[in-house]
């Protein structure tokens, strides 16, 4: 493994598998730490995703939820996560999205900074932040600014952002708006969205045409992303060796495909095509804990696991991930198309197999 700060990556994000039981309320452990953002996704049947974290609120008891494959606006009614806990969190109400009997899900977890927010002045207004510096991660929300115009906000992360994600919370209808330093020669310029299978778009009213630094973020005036007295969430990474990896490749179509270095080994993969509408690719060592890893869940749809291993397959590598597929619908197009990626590290001490190993 390349030289990292972070020596347990599981301390910064971990997934963890659970089967439904209806239970009401109903708490989950095995995190390995107090979750920041929460994201759960049904496996065995269609059901939207929940996205969700402290900053949300919380309606009659339980936290407001956001789904990424939708375009409304966040998700209340008293049900859902009832609480951030130690090691895990429990759940309000009984619901298929969540913990419905005979049902298995996923819940994938990161590390903020325990739920203790703080104001941020960095930009062209207060932006209120959850940044964990050390593995690179922000949740951030803010409100449009009066009259609308560009806008200048504050990340927290100490470091130029690599990947976001924008939504509106209030406004129904309105985009996942993606940003990854890789999308194009010049990334500020367009977008992509999470909430469908669309190509990269040049769009100069979401990014302005300027960078992001290592304070800001910065917005144009598409009020998917900016409408004044409007509230707005935030996902940001950067990367951070040995821990999280924002990059891309080039597909050749074959079934020998391209190995895509990292620096270490993955535990979560997401992959999009930039030209071509295919779906977003979220790939992770707990479901598929064994090389050739083939079942997908996509953030666009409410399907549950895709187990088509000749049409997604890779390998999660010590050092990277390695395309094993040359089905050109999915993840290996021809035609030097360029695919984006985003990946987290695996805990150095769970084996091959998905089984914790000794220490040494």
């Amino acid at each position: 493994m390349a030289y990292t700060t972070i020596n347990d990556p599981s301390a910064h994000f971990n997934t963890i598998l659970y089967s439904g039981n209806s239970g009401n309320p109903r708490s989950l452990t095995g995190v390995g730490f107090k979750p920041d953002f929460l994201w759960i996704k049904r496996r065995n049947a269609s059901e939207r995703h929940l996205l969700t974290n402290v900053q949300m609120g919380a309606s009659s008891g339980a936290y407001k939820w956001l789904d990424s494959g939708a375009t409304e606006s966040e998700f209340s009614g008293g049900t859902g996560v009832q609480s951030f806990d130690s090691d895990g969190f429990t759940f309000k109400g009984v619901d298929a999205t969540w913990n419905a009997s005979s049902n298995t899900y996923v819940a994938w977890n990161w590390k903020a900074n325990g739920g203790t927010t703080a104001s941020n002045t960095d930009g062209d207004l207060t932006s209120t932040v959850q940044a964990n510096t050390t593995a690179g991660f922000s949740i951030i929300t803010y409100t449009g600014k009066s009259p609308i115009e560009p806008l200048d906000i504050g990340h927290g992360l100490g470091a130029v952002p690599e990947f976001w994600i924008i939504k509106s919370k209030q406004i129904g209808g309105k985009q996942w708006g993606v940003y990854h330093k890789d999308m194009s020669s010049l990334p500020q310029n367009g977008y992509m969205t999470l909430h469908n299978h669309n190509v990269y778009y040049a769009a100069s009213s979401w990014w302005r045409n300027e960078a992001p630094t290592s304070t800001v973020i910065k917005t144009g005036e598409q009020d998917d992303v900016n409408r004044a007295n409007s509230d707005y969430l935030c996902y940001a990474w950067t990367s951070i060796q040995g821990f999280s990896k924002f990059g891309s490749y080039i597909a050749n179509a074959n079934a020998t495909g391209p190995f895509v270095y990292t620096g270490f080994k993955p535990a979560w993969v997401l992959r999009k095509c930039i030209t071509r509408a295919e779906p977003w690719m979220l790939m992770d060592n707990k479901r598929s804990p064994i090389n050739q890893l083939g079942t997908i869940l996509d953030p666009s749809s409410s399907a549950g696991d895709a187990t088509t291993p000749g049409d997604y397959a890779i390998d999660f590598l010590s050092n990277g991930f390695k395309l094993r597929s040359g089905n050109t619908s999915y993840g290996n197009h021809t035609g030097g198309v360029k695919y984006i990626y985003i990946a987290f590290a695996e805990n150095p001490f769970v084996t091959s197999t998905g089984i914790p190993a000794t220490a040494k």
